[in-house]
């Protein structure tokens, strides 16, 4: 159970209205969600309007909008603003933009206590919370102008940073408004704008952090400095399961700079005035490891999971007779289908700066999940959780990789620096990250499908084998059903084809190998089995790819309606220039369906040259259309590496890949042309930033099948001979 200090909550909120009341000193508060009473922040004399823990006008007519996920290259501190300000009508070139801190206020609206960024939920788990708190601010605003003016607020409208009257044009800033806004009750209820009216929501905006990210003042955890702060590197084991049991530490004293060293539970930390010297410390660093017990090895799990495959596993879904129709099938057709383990390979590598004193923590980093971090170093200080702050700084991207439950990378920055007793910056390399980090999980299908006569598939078996990422988190209650990790299975047990007779069950295995979700997370592997089998089913039964899927399809129309306009925009079916061969996937996840066409052709050296993609996407309603289609952009980009190149391998408990040198990952020169169609379905809101990963790499294996006559069942793709 989280601890949190209610007489001290209790106590900021009467410091807030006695501000309001007439207190002429500093005082800084926020409504929170279970407190009614509108506050105001007076700093030096002015009054800035606070009506919510997310919006805040100041008496300039500037409007700063709290963000409560964090940005790590998907838009959020663009495209929450823009909900927020459409809705209350705020100027937007007087929009300013500010972190939340870890707090309560700020928790995810679905993920219970907890507050994190991820699982492409930014938008839809904030939309109506968001709309609602610009809506309050909109009606405060527009109340203290009637008030002013002694009218009825329906004779009144906000537009564009002010407050205008209907009938004669009498005008009031928003910074005008402040002081009077901050003295009036909230309304039981707000009415909120009708789509039509909309002004931001829809249109194309130019990021808000651009141009801090342009010229530098952008401040990622890399960057962070503190008066005092030391820097640490700290010797990791060099296999899964090992121990330090020896360490010889004269070498790195030797080092200039290098102050201390100590050790941590995650190893050991050489502690220095520089990145610099600490590396080199380490480097001289004599550490003997104890291995661990039973190291594992890319060669003998692929053994055991095919052993596996040939014995049932826990049924994760079951419709209709699958065994019997299968037996009556008039053509059975199976496959095998392999992917790796995959790292993130965040272009930031990890980092975090902690500051431990007596009666608090603060810890600066990109984080994904503030309530983990809290909790750990809650955990490692024995400080209760409101005396842990959390500074979020840009993300140089994530994947995923930033948000752990188990906070690995702050916990052990907090270690330290509660150590030290000085503020520290824990730095790894990516060699670290490569060699020691967390994994996508190592996956292995084994599928079977039984056609009729006609070649349509009557019977859809389908035992997938890896390991589980939701077990021993926060969310795992959630997570799990009937024994069965959802992640490990979502794109699966829920694939949209009409298909009669269905079984997919699951093997979970535990290969002492962290592992964590990673963009798209299960998606990133069962897309890529499903389409790639349906396209087999396709092929082995006389049909068109797309005919043979639009007919699967039939009771699902934004799948057709996504899959058909992907195929008309790529011109499906109109002769290519030979060597080139189309392929198609489509895919739903995180509440978007994606369909993607390919183009692909063969090099001289059997690498694969992927030349154009065609995404079309129905993610419901949109907020900015260029985020949309930077995250298709993007979501391609890192799909085709994972396809292409990517492959962590183990070898007696250790991995081979360190750098971007042996984990490649795709080059400016081999980015394909994208095209992006968006469809406004008018369904639920559905999330962008993962979601164009996972039917890319199926499309370009499809496309392979058409110019090679070969499947690739087995990621990454390599040379393909011919």
């Amino acid at each position: 159970m989280r601890r949190h200090d209610h007489s001290r909550r209790a106590f900021l909120r009467q410091v807030a209205v006695a501000g309001v009341l007439g207190s002429t000193g500093l005082v800084i508060a926020l409504r929170l969600p279970d407190s009614g009473r509108n506050v105001v922040a007076r700093v030096d004399g002015c009054a800035d309007f606070r009506p919510n823990a997310f919006v805040r006008v100041a008496p300039d007519d500037s409007v700063t909008i709290i963000v409560h996920k964090s940005e790590m290259g998907q838009g959020v501190y663009t495209s929450l603003p823009m909900i927020v300000a459409d809705e209350m009508e705020a100027d937007w070139e007087k929009v300013r933009v500010e972190v939340a801190p870890a707090a309560p206020a700020y928790y995810h609206t679905r993920w219970g206590p907890f507050q994190g960024t991820g699982a492409s939920s930014s938008i839809n788990s904030t939309w109506d919370q968001l709309r609602e708190a610009g809506a309050l601010a909109r009606y405060l605003l527009v109340a203290a102008a009637a008030d002013i003016w002694d009218v009825d607020v329906t004779a009144c409208r906000a537009e564009r940073g002010h407050v205008v009257h209907h009938q004669d044009g009498r005008r009031l800033s928003f910074g005008q408004l402040c002081a009077h806004a901050a003295t009036l009750e909230p309304p039981d209820e707000i009415p909120l704008k009708a789509a039509e009216d909309y002004r931001l929501i829809g249109r194309s905006v130019k990021r808000l952090d651009t141009p801090e990210k342009v010229d530098g003042r952008a401040c990622y955890g890399l960057d962070v400095v503190l008066p005092g702060m030391c820097t640490a590197l700290i010797a990791r084991p060099p296999a899964f399961g090992a121990r330090a049991q020896q360490v010889e530490t004269r070498g790195a004293y030797a080092v200039e700079g290098v102050r201390r060293v100590v050790s941590v539970s995650s190893g050991i930390a050489v502690v220095a005035d520089s990145f610099q010297a600490a590396r080199l410390g380490r480097e001289a660093l004599e550490v003997h490891w104890r291995p661990a017990p039973a190291p594992v090895s890319s060669d003998a799990l692929r053994q055991a999971y095919a052993a596996l495959a040939e014995t049932p596993g826990r049924v994760a879904h079951e419709g209709g007779t699958p065994e019997q129709a299968m037996q009556a099938a008039h053509t059975r057709l199976g496959a095998v289908y392999e992917l790796p383990y995959l790292a993130h390979a965040a272009m930031e590598p990890l980092n975090c700066v902690a500051h431990v004193q007596k009666d608090r923590c603060d810890i600066w980093t990109g984080s994904q999940l503030q309530t983990s971090d809290q909790d750990a170093a809650a955990e490692v200080t024995g400080l209760p959780v409101d005396a842990i702050h959390i500074h979020t700084q840009f993300l140089g991207g994530s994947f995923g990789r930033r948000a752990n439950p188990h906070a690995d990378f702050v916990r052990e920055a907090v270690e330290l620096a509660r150590i030290l007793e000085t503020p520290v910056k824990v730095v790894w390399t990516r060699e670290d990250d490569m060699r020691g980090g967390y994994y996508r999980p190592m996956h292995y299908s084994r599928i079977e499908a039984g056609l009729d006569k006609q070649g349509m598939p009557q019977a859809w078996q389908h035992r997938l084998i890896g390991e589980s990422i939701g077990k021993g988190t926060p969310f795992e209650k959630a997570l799990f059903h009937n024994g069965i990790d959802h992640l490990s299975v979502e794109g699966a047990v829920d694939h949209p084809y009409a298909i009669p007779h269905q079984r997919v069950d699951h093997h979970r295995t535990d290969n002492g190998v962290p592992v964590l979700w990673w963009r798209s997370v299960g998606h990133s592997f069962t897309a890529f089995v499903v389409e790639s089998f349906i396209d087999e089913i396709a092929h082995a039964g006389g049909h068109d790819p797309v005919a043979l899927r639009l007919e699967l399809l039939r009771d699902r129309p934004r799948h057709r309606a996504v899959l058909s306009l992907a195929a008309e925009k790529a011109g499906w079916g109109t002769p290519l220039p030979a060597g080139i061969g189309r392929g198609i996937a489509i895919h739903k996840s995180f509440r978007s369906i994606v369909a993607q066409v390919a183009e692909v052709s063969l090099l001289a050296d059997g690498r694969p040259r992927v030349h154009r993609v065609v995404c079309v996407i129905d993610c419901g309603a949109v907020i900015n259309p260029d985020t949309v289609v930077a995250q298709m952009e993007s979501g391609i980009a890192f799909g085709l590496s994972a396809a292409l190149y990517g492959e962590i391998t183990l070898e007696v408990g250790r991995v081979r890949q360190s750098n971007f040198h042996d984990y490649p990952v795709l080059r400016m020169s081999d980015m394909p042309e994208v095209e992006v169609h968006i469809v406004e379905s008018g369904a639920e809101l559905g999330g962008v930033g993962e979601v164009a990963t996972p039917p890319i790499a199926p499309a370009v294996c499809n496309a392979l099948f058409t110019i090679t006559g070969k499947r690739v069942r087995r990621l990454p793709v390599g040379r393909i001979t011919t």
